[in-house]
């Protein structure tokens, strides 16, 4: 037996004959690792499905690419990057963000019933830490399928 002179094969636990315990347990963590990280609270914690901007003929048109983005909720809760913020706390990233880019600017994901105080508060924090251009962002109301009156 020069050619195997360890003989490793004799050594080796024979093939299992089914499937193993473990084998299901194996199947059923990885099943549950996509139910809960496809979860709409894992990808975009506090952002639900039902996050509607203003809707504004012509949003289109006025649309302009940004750099930075953060969501607005009527709560008063702030998202952006680095999670849930506070306003002292976006104030403090605005500034960070602003000094990393060339010519800073921001879209705000405000939902429909977001106080207009609070948004030009947001505005005013945005153009103090530097940021060029703020955007609000609107979608396009939905047109008729007819294409008639």
């Amino acid at each position: 037996m020069i050619t195997r002179p360890l003989d490793l094969a004799s050594k080796l636990r024979s093939e299992p004959r089914s499937f193993d315990v473990l084998f299901y347990v194996n199947v059923g963590l990885i099943g549950l690792f996509f139910m809960v990280f496809g979860s709409r609270f894992v990808l975009a914690p506090g952002l639900g499905l039902d996050f509607r901007m203003p809707e504004l003929r012509g949003a289109l048109a006025g649309a302009a690419p940004t750099q930075r983005v953060i969501s607005v909720l009527p709560s008063g809760q702030i998202f952006a990057d680095p999670g849930l913020m506070n306003m002292p706390q976006l104030r403090e990233w605005l500034k960070v963000e602003a000094r990393k880019l060339k010519e800073p600017s921001l879209l705000i994901r405000a939902r429909e019933d977001v106080r207009v105080a609070r948004l030009a508060e947001i505005v005013g924090a945005a153009y103090e830490a530097g940021f060029t251009k703020v955007v609000w962002g609107a979608e396009e109301p939905p047109t008729s399928p007819g294409g008639g009156r």
